[in-house]
């Protein structure tokens, strides 16, 4: 028996995380920017925008791995090739933000304490996006439950 193609019912799931991961931006973006631009001026309402793209940028890798690591395993959600994109994906992701907060840091042009809220206010987002999605999603498991006539060497006795 071969595990079941993830493919095809876990591609939704994802694009709808994505879909609501641009929303989640556009809303950081005009929140974080106003609140900054009020609190910080210039640099806050920088801050604020740096913020939206990076947390918008950060949770759509994630959901992006997972798709091409489905693609790449041709849906076996047990493959090595699966592990190692997302894996991979979640390293990268974790070197790319320290070398965005290394490089960031200490400038006058953008103000940190706000690119720092403005980050962590879309992790928990992004958080709550991917539980509300995965909660919310209706994948299907292809299992043969007993009495049915699918199960191997069963058959099926009711008329």
């Amino acid at each position: 028996m071969t595990a079941p193609n993830a493919l095809d019912h876990v591609r939704p799931v994802f694009r709808r995380i994505l879909v609501w991961a641009g929303l989640l931006a556009l809303g950081l973006a005009v929140v974080g920017g106003v609140v900054g631009l009020l609190v910080s001026g210039t640099p806050g309402l920088v801050g604020g925008l740096l913020g939206a793209v990076l947390s918008v940028v950060f949770l759509g890798l994630t959901a992006l791995s997972v798709l091409v690591a489905l693609r790449a395993s041709k849906g076996q959600m047990i493959s090595g090739a699966f592990f190692g994109i997302v894996m991979g994906t979640w390293l990268l992701k974790f070197v790319l933000f320290l070398v965005a907060l290394f490089l960031l840091r200490g400038r006058d042009w953008v103000d940190f304490p706000t690119l720092a809220i403005v980050i962590i206010v879309g992790v928990v987002g992004s958080l709550v996006i991917d539980v509300v999605a995965v909660a919310t999603a209706r994948v299907p498991i292809d299992v043969p439950l007993p009495g049915s006539s699918s199960a191997p060497g069963k058959s099926d006795t009711r008329n």
